[in-house]
């Protein structure tokens, strides 16, 4: 386990899955199903929160999240020990976990949900240290892979501070001192996002190509968290 993220043996953590065949197919709609199972251990509270955090995706995306029906591959949202996810499809039924207790909020649904569609943490993409600095001296001790940097696929689009899947500046911290500091300027808010960015949506439409306006190429980055 890294941090949220589940990891099976054997996984190349160096190697983005979606160039191994890990996103979730297209159907012939241009829509993106991906079925999900919601275990019965949720409140009906709980449930009906998660359940808004699927649909979520279906107003900005081509992401569908439907109820399990016979599909042989699924999202398994159980209230296991935290909050994690395996990072894009790994076939039959893969577990989002969701804890009943404190997991079970907008953000950490959406969160947990984009490493299921194949997205890592903000904090480890392959240009990282050109926006925040790793200070593993303040990490605690077996903790330091949840900071490793990995060659992703980042679908030209800047790095986003304001991402749901940025941690914040004291993650895994040892000692009361910060683990990631925005650079240049150390003062800018990380990991306090509520719900997906503009950015996070907009990676999902890249990714899974799901309208017109997904690749166009004048849609470029002008400068950091904002595109015109």
């Amino acid at each position: 386990m890294f941090g949220d993220i589940a990891v099976p043996t054997g996984l190349q953590n160096a190697d983005p899955c979606v160039t191994r065949g890990c996103l979730w197919p297209k159907a012939t709609d241009g829509n993106v199903y991906v079925p999900f199972r919601i275990a019965n251990s949720f409140s009906q509270r709980q449930r009906t929160t998660i359940i808004e955090g699927l649909r979520s995706f279906a107003a900005s995306t081509c992401i569908r999240f439907t109820p399990l029906n016979r599909q042989r591959d699924f999202v398994d949202i159980q209230s296991l020990s935290g909050c994690f996810s395996f990072v894009g499809r790994r076939g039959r039924g893969q577990v989002v976990s969701l804890s009943r207790q404190g997991c079970v909020f907008r953000q950490i649904i959406q969160h947990e949900l984009l490493h299921a569609l194949g997205f890592n943490h903000e904090q480890t993409r392959s240009d990282r240290d050109q926006n925040v600095r790793i200070l593993l001296e303040n990490v605690i001790s077996g903790m330091e892979s949840n900071f490793r940097k990995i060659q992703t696929m980042n679908l030209g689009t800047p790095y986003d501070y304001n991402s749901v899947m940025h941690y914040g500046r004291f993650a895994f911290s040892k000692n009361r001192q910060p683990t990631i500091v925005p650079i240049p300027n150390a003062n800018v808010a990380i990991g306090r996002a509520t719900q997906m960015s503009p950015i996070d949506i907009l990676r999902v439409n890249r990714l899974y190509r799901c309208n017109s306006t997904a690749f166009r190429p004048d849609l470029k980055p002008m400068q950091r968290n904002h595109f015109l």
